[in-house]
């Protein structure tokens, strides 16, 4: 009897040639998120590595890490926050430039979002050359939080952010890898 392989993580994200630019290669989450199987399997995989792990908040980076860091975030049982793009949250906030591949962008947090001492995992979908985590975790640690980790859909390793991100001491996990931008 010929059994089918179990799909993975991987198998649910599809390639779109030639977006947002000719050349690259985009990594689209979008079918895994539309897929309750897959979605719920990267979840569940995103969750195991720090289910033992005192956590008193979950981190998400704009945009796509809403999704995933809230469900995580439910999974848990632990609070949600939001790091967004300037001018995006109401209220007092604090700000961390970074560099984009073609220029520069500002984040956000609420400047009462996490409490000194507070623990708190770093969620989104891609990790490329590692900024946008890189000033979140910048944003976290100025408010006197400490990083559990990092954990992503995937991981683009051509470009150097898990690297980057463990070369500060950040413990990263991602569920799979791309070859190329």
């Amino acid at each position: 009897m010929t059994t089918t392989p179990r799909k993975t993580v991987k198998d649910y994200i599809r390639t779109i040639a030639d977006f947002p630019k000719e050349g690259i290669l985009f990594r689209d989450v979008t079918t895994l998120f539309a897929d309750a199987k897959g979605f719920r399997m990267a979840i569940d995989e995103m969750v195991q590595p720090w289910a033992g792990e005192p956590i008193d908040k979950v981190i998400g980076l704009e945009a796509r890490g809403f999704i995933l860091g809230g469900a995580i975030a439910h999974q848990l049982s632990k609070g949600f926050v939001p790091i967004r793009k300037k001018g995006k949250l109401p209220g007092a906030t604090i700000s961390q430039s970074y560099k984009l591949e073609y220029g520069e962008a500002i984040m956000e947090i609420h400047d009462d979002a996490i409490r000194p001492g507070e623990r708190v995992l770093i969620v989104d979908d891609l990790l490329a050359t590692g900024g946008t985590c890189q000033a979140g975790a910048q944003l976290v640690r100025r408010l006197g939080g400490e990083i559990v980790g990092c954990s992503f859909v995937v991981d683009l390793p051509e470009l150097g952010g898990r690297t980057l991100l463990e070369t500060q001491g950040l413990d990263v996990n991602v569920l799979c890898a791309f070859d190329g931008e």
